[in-house]
């Protein structure tokens, strides 16, 4: 079969890479906006109390960037494999490829690169998305890559994932990704309201939500993993088969978590034991604000004790006005 423009007759058009997701980059681009935003106004904060509150913004948003910005990610598993195996059906043409997989909340995504990248005179770069979120039909997905003449490697595995497929591997990590995206909502909801008891000072309540946001985090992480733990179809190209490991977002998500338990326990912990310190972290101890205040006014104005010994007691110069009349 001849080659016209760099693809084959029957594509529609030359090979595309998966579009890039801007979901990702408006969520972090807004959470860095707030930081950006809260640094600038850091100077006008006075004493220790200008560090504590930086830890606490930085920590603050952290939190929640993480447990919103992995509910859009398609790396909670990976995998590569190197292969050498067809490029399309019906075809005796074998290429040097590499195959990955990578499964997220809302779908996986199937990723096929050349080794090198031109093969065949073909540039070998594929990145295809197929959804099984709300709304989404994934067979459909399959059936359109099918009409596109998708390459071999990138079809077998798709398959794999498909309704049809005795696999069963579709409605099982289908189902955890909807109950992992619903926990994930409601930590981050628990993470709103930890943040608005931390600003009206009730600092006990706080760390009780922060609790909270981790019992839901590790709850999500649990659901994950008896989809992954499950028995499934070995995705195997020859002698080699193609095996998934936890991605960034699942270790991304559990870090998160224990941040959030460790917060949780030692505000809880330090409200017990020395409830004073812990209104020092969250400057609440306006006693030894001012005294430091006066302090560094003391330091600054030296003049002030020379001025203090010209200054005469009200009664005394009542006395001496009254003597004189």
């Amino acid at each position: 079969m001849t080659l016209w423009n760099g693809s084959y007759p029957f594509y529609p058009g030359p090979n595309a890479v998966f579009p890039f997701d801007t979901t990702q980059t408006v969520i972090v681009t807004t959470f860095l906006s707030m930081l950006v935003t809260f640094i600038i106004i850091l100077p006008g904060i006075r004493g220790r109390g200008r560090f504590f509150w930086f830890l606490r913004l930085v920590l603050g948003l952290f939190l929640g960037a993480v447990i919103l910005n992995v509910q859009f990610t398609k790396d909670w598993e990976t995998g590569w494999v190197q292969v050498k195996t067809s490029y399309k059906s019906f075809s005796r043409v074998q290429v040097n490829v590499d195959v990955g997989l990578h499964i997220g909340l809302e779908g996986v995504n199937i990723t096929l690169w050349g080794n090198p990248m031109n093969q065949i005179n073909e540039t070998i770069n594929y990145n295809e998305h197929f959804p099984w979120n709300f709304g989404a039909d994934y067979d459909r997905s399959y059936r359109e890559g099918l009409e596109k003449g998708l390459p071999s490697p990138i079809l077998y595995v798709a398959e794999k994932f498909s309704t049809q497929s005795p696999c069963a591997m579709h409605k099982q990590y289908r189902i955890a990704g909807h109950y992992v995206s619903l926990t994930l909502w409601l930590a981050f909801c628990t993470w709103l309201i930890s943040i608005l008891l931390f600003s009206m000072s009730v600092l006990l309540y706080g760390g009780h939500m922060l609790l909270v946001t981790a019992t839901l985090i590790f709850f999500s992480l649990l659901f994950f993993s008896t989809a992954r733990n499950t028995m499934k179809c070995p995705i195997q190209f020859g002698p080699v088969s193609l095996r998934t490991n936890y991605g960034e977002s699942f270790w991304l998500t559990l870090a998160a978590g224990l941040l959030c338990l460790l917060l949780g326990l030692g505000i809880i912990i330090l409200n017990s034991v020395q409830p004073e310190k812990l209104k020092l972290i969250f400057s609440l101890d306006k006693r030894s604000e001012e005294e430091a205040w006066d302090r560094s006014c003391l330091a600054a104005e030296p003049s002030c004790s020379a001025q203090d010994g010209f200054m005469v007691p009200l009664g005394e110069l009542c006395h001496v006005t009254a003597t004189q009349l």
